[in-house]
């Protein structure tokens, strides 16, 4: 048996890992890289086997960097069936869609701006080498139906007309749920096939609803091996989830090599207990300033934990209540999925609110905003509020538009409460707006560059860990000595090199055969 490693190695998006015993294929997530759009889009194109050869894949929970490559596989003749769990499966079918839109949207617009950066040249007057504001707006109306919307008819017979290299979207929303047909979804601890005489059970991750530990064990020439992905481990003693599985079956326990992610495999986060008072303390200043408190958070997973601790929050009547926006369709959508699977809560959760007849995520102050008119005026809105909004990154959605409006002004704080991969906005903001709040604020502020235009950030920055649904170096390390499993050999991804490689040094310290894998390494199960 053999595994190759095709993405989150020495980075931590783009999750994919290759099983290949003598009869079968299994592949171990199939998630989107995300960074820098140019590089990105290369690295998301390929998948570098035939789709045709899979067995079938194991998708360890519903978060893109794992799950937004999949509906590549099924339009290039993957026919098998994708095994999650069902809180997981649930969760895909708004978040692969989504992901779909977002990409057609974003060609869409390249796409405009191609055609009308082709037809502006081609009206610059020979002798000025400028076009007029009139041929400008001309050009505008030609490629609009309305203000608003792109006449993508006629954009797209504009690109072929004059042989133009158009932007196609990576997979469509119809491609996208088609992919739904294909999911199988399972019970934490419940033995399922996937392949000749190889079982997958998954168990419980704790790091987001439906996120699973995944088990393989293959049975050949007389012998098993014992492959476990952990995916994303969750941290221990969070709201809502249980905490990451410790007690595995004994006949589960004998584990070859380990997948285990290393995303803060150097730092320590701040403990879970601090959470609700940190977050007490931000509001505070925000609102004493009588500013916003902007939160960019990953619509499934941070943005219920937030509703989750502002409603323990409010209940305790400590604190103005200002009004809360969640202004992300999709956080929406996902907010009705966690309320329908109360059965992966933790006993807090159940203690404090389901058996008090309260919904965890509801609240008289909460407001969820679907449309874009209400989004609109949201943004023009200059008071003391909370608005949580997607992407978690920064990288596209409503946030940019809050940003847009808020992050000239020094009233408002923008909240930083997870992971910010390298090359997103949102990381420009976390390294650029701290190191401005270190230096005391003096001189010019940072300007960032985003929709086309350069913002200072005057805004407050400021960071929290202990939000973060992954586990940092004391409890991955805990996860490892407190589980009863019995390990022989473990393989550090999804997480940079400046995570895995000292992670990595600690656990050679404590006894255990680690390495680091590079993207495309092959290595045999034994």
């Amino acid at each position: 048996m053999h595994i190759t490693f095709y993405g989150a190695t020495r980075e931590v998006t783009g999750s994919m890992y290759l099983l290949a015993t003598s009869t079968d294929r299994i592949l171990l997530d199939c998630g989107m890289f995300q960074g820098r759009r140019k590089e990105t889009a290369a690295k998301n194109k390929v998948i570098p086997f035939d789709p045709g050869i899979l067995s079938n894949v194991v998708l360890s929970h519903a978060h893109i960097d794992h799950s937004g490559r999949l509906p590549v596989l099924t339009k290039n003749g993957f026919s098998g069936r994708i095994i999650s769990t069902r809180s997981t499966a649930a969760a895909c079918q708004y978040l692969i869609p989504d992901a779909a839109h977002i990409q057609e949207s974003d060609a869409a617009y390249l796409n405009y701006k191609l055609v009308r950066s082709t037809l502006s040249e081609m009206e610059k007057s020979p002798k000025a080498k400028t076009i007029s504001r009139r041929k400008l707006g001309e050009i505008k109306k030609l490629l609009k139906k309305n203000r608003h919307k792109l006449d993508l008819e006629k954009i797209d017979e504009l690109i072929g007309k004059y042989g133009l290299e158009g932007i196609e979207p990576l997979y469509t929303v119809a491609d996208a749920e088609e992919v739904l047909e294909y999911f199988d979804d399972y019970p934490y601890r419940y033995p399922v096939t996937v392949g000749k005489d190889t079982t997958c059970t998954l168990y419980d991750a704790g790091h987001i609803l439906g996120s699973a530990m995944s088990l393989i064990k293959v049975r050949e020439n007389g012998s098993v091996q014992t492959i476990l992905h952990t995916g994303d481990i969750g941290r221990f003693s969070k709201p809502i989830i249980k905490d990451p599985c410790l007690d595995f079956a004994e006949e589960d326990r004998d584990v070859d090599l380990l997948l285990m992610e290393s995303t803060y495999g150097n730092r320590d986060h701040e403990p879970v207990v601090d959470l609700k008072p940190g977050l007490e303390r931000v509001m505070l200043e925000a609102f004493g300033r009588g500013g916003t408190l902007l939160i960019p958070a990953f619509a499934f997973g941070r943005t219920q934990t937030l509703l989750y601790i502002l409603h323990q929050i409010y209940n305790e009547n400590k604190l103005p209540r200002v009004p809360v926006y969640v202004d992300s369709p999709l956080a929406i959508r996902l907010t009705r999925v966690f309320g329908e699977h109360p059965e992966v809560y933790d006993e807090t959760s159940h203690n404090d609110f389901l058996e008090k007849g309260m919904n965890p995520f509801h609240f008289d102050q909460l407001h969820f905003v679907s449309s874009v008119k209400e989004s609109m005026a949201l943004n023009r809105q200059d008071k003391p509020q909370i608005v949580i909004a997607a992407s978690g990154m920064c990288e596209a959605g409503r946030i940019l538009h809050h940003l847009r409006h808020k992050i000239h002004n020094p009233k408002n704080t923008i909240l930083v409460v997870g992971y910010m991969a390298q090359n997103t906005l949102g990381r420009r903001i976390e390294e650029q707006g701290l190191a401005y709040q270190a230096n005391g604020r003096k001189g010019d502020p940072p300007v960032l560059r985003f929709l086309n235009k350069d913002y200072p950030l005057r805004a407050h920055v400021v960071k929290t860990g202990g939000f973060s649904a992954h586990a940092d170096r004391t409890e991955m390390l805990r996860f490892l000595k407190e589980s009863n499993l019995r390990i022989k050999n473990i393989a550090l991804v999804h997480g940079e090199e400046e995570q895995s490689f000292p992670f990595a040094e600690m656990l050679r310290g404590e006894g255990y055969s680690v390495f680091v894998p590079k993207r495309g390494e092959t290595v045999r199960v034994k």
